[in-house]
């Protein structure tokens, strides 16, 4: 890792700690996770009174625009993390902001590092019951994240959350519109189908993580640790964490897909009996969050075609288009086959990323 940058991190930390003799950053180094922001680790290491201290912290970087997520409103994660802080939700703290970019060429936040390990793809080797408890306890995570109360938590700059299933929708079909390159007849019949059979949203307005997957929750044996990533986070229908959950449950990778992980209507009876709010309209909201989904697959995908990025993950990913807006539209009952338009990105950049040079 460049010492420049740690250079550079060690005098804005300092001037964070004005009360500190010294302040250094040890193990500095990069984390692979993810796909929407670049994180850093380190060891926070300062002298104050003559007594040492250590805070093991991680780096969360805007990533470099255009990104999969825009706009892109570090700020605004920040101060969730810093609303969360004292509820039952298990956020990381958040420490510091930089958000101007003139530390680091780029926006950060700092945030402690929790203990725990994060099941992005593989199944946990474990016995059966600690399966069932990981699951039990990602419904009572979610549970949490639906019951803080947002008025107390300081979360009312997150809105009335009474719009929230119109916005959803505006918002990807404009997003969609935004990086097409030409007609997506599959896509663009699921959005309308969308509208059209929308139902009334739930008359409980909750606090919504956005991308609550459980790639996004760590575990310290049993039990979740931790909640990350709360970049898509609002207030608003908490039924749209349930499909995009349900629709993550779907995935043949990570927790969900040990043969001792319950279904999904045994982990809703756990939510449920948490304090969750009963599920309904469960087609409508999978197929909801399916469009939703697959407007991301796109976008990566538009990002390679036009050379913003190299990441074969989003090539992997928008391979996956067609399933999920066929997984939307049969949820609506929909079943006739329709083009899907150019989702993929085109064979002279694959091929030029492929075989560079």
């Amino acid at each position: 890792m460049s010492g420049d940058v740690a250079g550079r991190l060690t005098a804005w930390l300092h001037q964070r700690l004005p009360d500190a003799d010294d302040v250094r950053i040890d193990g500095l180094d990069r984390v692979e996770f993810g796909h929407s922001a670049e994180m850093m680790v380190f060891t926070v290491a300062l002298s104050r009174d003559g007594a040492d201290q250590q805070r093991d912290v991680v780096l969360r970087m805007r990533p470099r625009p255009p990104a999969l997520l825009e706009p892109y409103d570090l700020k605004r994660q920040f101060d969730i993390l810093r609303a969360l802080d004292g509820t039952a939700i298990r956020a990381p703290r958040a420490l510091w902001l930089e958000n101007t970019g003139d530390v680091l060429g780029r926006p950060f936040l700092i945030m402690e590092r929790v203990g725990g390990q994060v099941y992005e793809m593989q199944a946990p080797q474990a016995p059966d019951e600690h399966i069932r408890q990981m699951c039990r306890s990602m419904a009572d995570q979610l549970a949490a994240i639906h019951t803080v109360d947002v008025r107390v938590a300081g979360l009312e700059f997150l809105g009335d959350g009474r719009d929230h299933l119109d916005r959803e929708l505006t918002h990807w079909a404009s997003e969609m519109r935004r990086v097409q390159r030409g007609p997506l007849p599959a896509l663009e019949r699921l959005v309308r189908e969308l509208v059209r059979t929308k139902p009334a949203q739930s008359q409980t307005i909750t606090l919504v993580h956005g991308d609550a997957k459980p790639g996004n929750f760590a575990f310290v044996e049993a039990d979740v640790s931790a909640v990350f990533d709360w970049e898509m986070t609002t207030v608003g229908d908490p039924l749209t964490d349930i499909g995009w959950l349900e629709l993550m449950w779907m995935q043949p990778v990570g927790i969900t897909s040990h043969p001792a992980a319950p279904g999904f209507d045994e982990f809703l009876s756990q939510y449920e009996a948490a304090g969750g709010i009963p599920a309904q309209n469960r087609p409508w909201y999978r197929a909801l969050n399916a469009y939703k989904m697959a407007v991301i697959c796109l976008i990566g995908s538009m990002l390679f075609d036009a050379g913003h990025s190299d990441d074969p993950r989003f090539l992997l990913n928008a391979s996956g288009i067609p399933l999920l807006t066929k997984l939307g539209l049969s949820d609506l009952g929909i079943e006739e086959s329709l083009d899907d338009g150019p989702v993929m990105p085109r064979d002279d950049r694959v091929n030029q990323v492929r075989s560079p040079g």
